[in-house]
């Protein structure tokens, strides 16, 4: 049994961070002619925009344009895909204005796509036309669930905070003896924007007796932050290659002084611990302005030792 940790040290209480969603609607005839919706957009992550009417050809704009790594319009004018650029920053904002085929209000549409630390909007449906009851509902009750789950995983995450458990708290005792365990200096690559430097960097796998695959993961990062102020850790997730992302619960005793170093441990349980990796870190703090992105991140195989 993997040992709890038994301290009093308390985290430093993070300031919220802006939600972001998978999947973002809008229904043109609710927006306000002057204003245009915010859409989440990471960097290098593809958001699509999908239209139930047709975009004309050659009217879609962006400003500023070259803050995009790319972008294309789907061959039947009803899908929009734009990615930014690999160094776009959380906050910066790119303005995206699509003219539709047939004339009729509204005759455009705008939205801003705002850079997030990790979380893109990965599509966006927009509609002109007045949606059937039974989407609605459909809607509705996908909201609803989805806003069940948050309350569930702020109620966890508030409860970790006070002292990790589990995997995290034996990553955060370095017990090493007790729990699989992988030296990650050698493997993980640092991305060059990366707002603190990596010191030290371990993974480590729970696997119960009789099962093979992990029931729980979680890495222990020790961080140097040449910055002229503290660093807490207010998120993160962790990404596979095919872009499937789980948010981690995480623990950190205290912020990382301005030009100190310091550690934070981030971790996940049940079965989206057996997400396919190599995968890609990223860690932000609140607000988002400074980041952590690691890549190659692997977690080791084998079982715990009985304590």
């Amino acid at each position: 049994m993997v040992a709890l940790l038994a301290g009093t040290a308390k985290a430093a209480e993070p300031a919220p961070v802006t939600p972001c969603v998978s999947t973002a609607r809008f229904d043109l005839a609710m927006v306000s002619p002057e204003g245009a919706p915010e859409v989440c957009a990471s960097a290098d992550e593809t958001t699509t925009f999908v239209f139930d009417s047709r975009v004309a050809v050659g009217a879609v704009e962006f400003q500023p344009r070259e803050r995009l790594a790319h972008w294309a319009l789907g061959q039947d004018g009803l899908s929009l895909y734009a990615t930014p650029k690999a160094d776009y920053l959380p906050g910066e904002r790119v303005k995206v204005t699509v003219r539709f085929a047939d004339g009729a209000a509204p005759a455009s549409a705008s939205f801003w796509l705002v850079g997030h630390a990790s979380r893109g909007t990965r599509r966006v449906e927009v509609f002109r036309q007045p949606r059937p009851p039974d989407m609605l509902k459909k809607e509705r009750d996908e909201a609803q669930a989805e806003a069940r789950q948050c309350q569930e995983d702020k109620a966890r995450l508030l409860a970790e905070r006070e002292a990790p458990g589990g995997l995290m708290g034996a990553a955060w005792l370095e017990r090493a003896g007790v729990v699989a365990f992988k030296d990650l200096r050698s493997f993980a690559r640092e991305q060059p924007g990366n707002a603190l430097g990596m010191k030290d960097a371990r993974s480590y796998s729970y696997t119960r007796t009789g099962e093979s695959r992990p029931a729980s993961a979680a890495v222990r990062l020790a961080l140097a932050n040449p910055g002229a102020e503290p660093w807490t850790l207010a998120g993160a997730v962790l990404v596979d290659a095919t872009g499937e992302q789980v948010e981690l619960a995480r623990w950190q005793e205290a912020p990382i002084p301005a030009n100190g170093a310091g550690a934070v441990v981030v971790g996940i349980e049940g079965e989206s611990a057996q997400l396919g990796c190599p995968c890609t870190l990223k860690l932000w703090e609140a607000g988002g302005p400074r980041t952590v992105t690691l890549g190659n991140v692997t977690f080791p195989e084998g079982k715990a030792r009985a304590q």
